[in-house]
């Protein structure tokens, strides 16, 4: 699939679809799709992704199913692997819609994958929900395409306020991967905030992916002297920059984004961590009765607590049977209309409210690291 880029799949796709007669699956269930990280350099993001999905339709199918019309239909899951590649995750969401005839897909969760996924299912009229990317490019002047989760201008945003107003950071650096959709944008967003609100960005040192020695980088932040280093980087990136940059002897606090929120990153960083902050989604220690439903019933099935992805993608799963429930026939345009009427949502991530466009507006959560641990620290409103 490699070898193929992904504007030609979606005219091979087109043809597929129409000679497929899309959406039309078997009458008696709801076909829906994941499209996921399950392998790759992210599989912590695909796992958490299928695990909240599954746990989700076992809870709906466990009541005889969804209630659509004047009928209850169970729902099938068909869960693909796009190893955390653009051109997979495109030819993914291709084989869901043409081979399985799924009604709607959730995922891709990075904003790398998601934006060619999302073209797709556009052009095939099918409702995709990214439950973790936050770059505008995947749903922009998209019908079909939403989201769960906020999107990274509010996220610089929210960071470069926290940096100036809470740390009272004079100057910033920022190191990000230029190859990244995600990294990149959050990356420029932040330093056009920081700078507006009166800050100056010292250092804007870029990588790309898959690079493991970040030490000339650093060196010039350094000498750079910032009063704050912003990583909007992944999870399994971090750990590195972080370890190298205290080698190095920066000692400024580090900040960062939403891409820190698996627990992965405590193991990897330890104590080098403490004394972080990062924008996410939500904070179980300050978790709403329907977050602590979820958050028991996933603890309860897997044996450990859920985090950010698992519980973006519970909510984009909720918000997309809540459309085909409201929908009352099983219709991919059907859906989608019901799916961007809807005026408010309340998830175990917060209250989602979507005016006109695929993306929710919601609040964004400020976590504190200490002792190895996340901790709420503030919630931040749109």
């Amino acid at each position: 699939m490699s070898r193929y880029s992904w504007p030609l799949i979606i005219i091979l796709g087109l043809v597929l679809c129409l000679a497929a007669g899309c959406g039309r699956g078997p009458d008696n269930e709801i076909r829906l799709g994941v499209n996921a990280e399950l392998t790759g350099s992210k599989p912590t993001v695909g796992d958490g992704c299928k695990k909240a999905m599954e746990l989700l339709v076992e809870q709906v199918n466990q009541q005889g199913g969804l209630t659509v019309g004047d009928k209850k239909y169970p729902i099938r899951l068909f869960v693909e692997d796009n190893e955390d590649k653009a051109e997979t995750s495109a030819a993914v969401a291709q084989k869901l819609i043409s081979e399985d005839n799924v009604l709607a897909i959730i995922g891709p969760n990075t904003s790398g994958n998601a934006i060619p996924a999302a073209s797709i299912c556009e052009q095939a009229g099918v409702v995709m929900i990214s439950p973790w990317s936050t770059n505008p490019k995947t749903t922009e002047g998209k019908k079909f395409i939403f989201r769960a989760c906020f999107i990274d201008d509010f996220q610089g945003q929210v960071m470069a306020k926290f940096a100036r107003e809470t740390l009272k950071a004079q100057t910033a650096a920022v190191l990000y991967d230029v190859a990244s959709e995600y990294n990149k944008g959050i990356a420029e967003f932040f330093k056009k905030d920081f700078e507006a609100a009166g800050g100056k960005v010292v250092a804007f040192e870029s990588y790309t992916k898959d690079d493991k020695d970040f030490s000339s980088q650093l060196t010039l932040i350094k000498a750079a002297n910032p009063g704050v280093l912003f990583l909007p980087n992944y999870y399994n990136e971090v750990p590195l920059q972080v370890q190298q940059a205290r080698r190095l002897g920066i000692t400024c606090p580090f900040i960062g984004s939403d891409s820190w929120g698996s627990q992965e990153i405590l193991a990897l960083c330890g104590r080098d961590l403490d004394d972080s902050c990062f924008s996410t989604h939500y904070a179980p220690d300050i978790a709403t009765e329907t977050a602590q439903k979820f958050i028991r019933a996933y603890e309860a099935k897997y044996g450990k607590k859920p985090d950010d992805v698992s519980a973006l993608t519970y909510d984009a799963g909720g918000l997309l049977l809540t459309a085909i429930t409201k929908a009352g026939v099983l219709d991919r345009q059907k859906v989608r209309d019901a799916l961007a009427s809807v005026q408010r949502y309340e998830g175990v991530t917060g209250i989602m409210q979507f005016h006109g466009t695929g993306d929710p507006i919601k609040s964004a959560i400020i976590i504190h690291v200490k002792d190895g641990k996340f901790n709420y620290f503030s919630t931040v409103q749109p």
